[in-house]
């Protein structure tokens, strides 16, 4: 199967463009509107010093059709930009509400932010996984002393929905669907622009939405004139199908070695924000998605895992444009059978 297509939002209309201008995200955990201004995001930064690392852009050596930059955020503690949001929506969070313990869905990498902070801070963490998470993944959450209960991914899809699980009296941590979640991934962003001014496009993976909105929220407010793309894999692309459709769509999911990213759907909430501050998404192929996995291993030294491994297929194929590109890098957690698979 070759490139799949690219899908571009409708073109805004002034008083679309007015209304992202306010880059307004949302909270249902307080049910009101917060927006995810620069005050919030440099707030989330200061929250997150000496938890997560500021990590380094370098630059791909690829034979990419363009000047292609990685964001390593496989570099953090965790192996994820996870840590980022799970820190901050933590230090926001009152601490009686903390002393109840934690809870989260998750696929790997949000649950091992929540455990990793959540051990930092003396508080339980479980973690409602789907049970196609990959087992290197759920070994790294219980080494941090999360508890892990897996499910269908029917009913871990529930629990993003309804944030809770029956029997569990925690708080709720979204792995997406919060400001400041999203507010600690637009550090990013701010990292980003210190570190390549003159960026031109930036291709981020797609999962649930909140690296992605995070990202351009910011760069929209700073830097507008960027390019910002989402990457989804063909076999699990909901927010391509959605763009496509104007409206949230729901798409057949089919499990791989992408694993950090890709579901049935698009929150509808999450959709308005990507269809305001995105300029599309960017879907690869799994054969694309394994020979990035393979490129960047012998050309960089670096393992990436699959979700990671989309923004860089999508970039080395030059369908994110020209000039100076960065894809994110979002996390090195693959297991290392499956890495040796795919390099070999």
């Amino acid at each position: 199967m070759g490139h799949a297509a690219w899908h571009r939002p409708p073109k805004r209309t002034g008083e679309a463009v007015a209304a992202t201008r306010r880059w307004h995200l949302y909270s249902s955990s307080y049910d009101m509107e917060i927006p995810i201004t620069l005050h919030l995001v440099e707030e989330a930064r200061r929250n997150i010093a000496g938890v997560a690392l500021r990590t380094p852009l370098v630059k791909c050596y690829a034979d990419a059709g363009t000047d292609l930059f990685l964001k390593l955020e496989s570099l953090q503690p965790i192996g994820s930009f996870k840590i980022r949001g799970a820190a901050n929506v933590m230090a926001v969070t009152p601490r009686e509400e903390l002393n109840r313990g934690v809870l989260t869905a998750s696929a790997g990498n949000m649950a091992q932010g929540v455990a990793f902070c959540a051990r930092r801070l003396g508080v339980p963490a479980t973690i409602v996984a789907p049970d196609t998470a990959p087992a290197t993944k759920i070994r790294a959450v219980e080494r941090m002393g999360g508890r892990v209960i897996q499910v269908p991914f029917a009913t871990w899809w529930r629990t993003f929905e309804t944030r809770s699980y029956p029997g569990v009296n925690a708080t709720f941590i979204h792995a997406f669907d919060d400001p400041h979640v999203m507010a600690g991934n637009g550090t990013i962003a701010l990292e980003l622009l210190e570190d390549l001014p003159e960026l031109d496009a930036v291709v981020i993976p797609w999962g649930g939405g909140g690296l992605s909105c995070g990202i351009a929220a910011v760069l929209r407010a700073l830097a507008p004139k960027i390019r910002i793309y989402a990457a989804e894999i063909e076999t699990a692309a909901p927010l391509a199908a959605s763009l496509a459709a104007g409206e949230p769509r729901q798409v057949e999911y089919r499990s791989s070695f992408v694993d950090g990213i890709g579901s049935k759907m698009v929150f509808p909430r999450m959709f308005a924000q990507a269809r305001n501050l995105l300029d599309g998404s960017l879907v690869v192929t799994l054969a694309e998605a394994a020979e990035a996995v393979k490129v960047v291993a012998e050309r960089n030294r670096i393992i990436m895992e699959g979700a990671a491994a989309c923004a860089v297929a999508a970039a080395i194929s030059g369908r994110a444009g020209s000039g100076k590109v960065v894809a994110i890098v979002s996390g090195g957690n693959i297991d290392l059978d499956k890495f040796a698979q795919l390099i070999g």
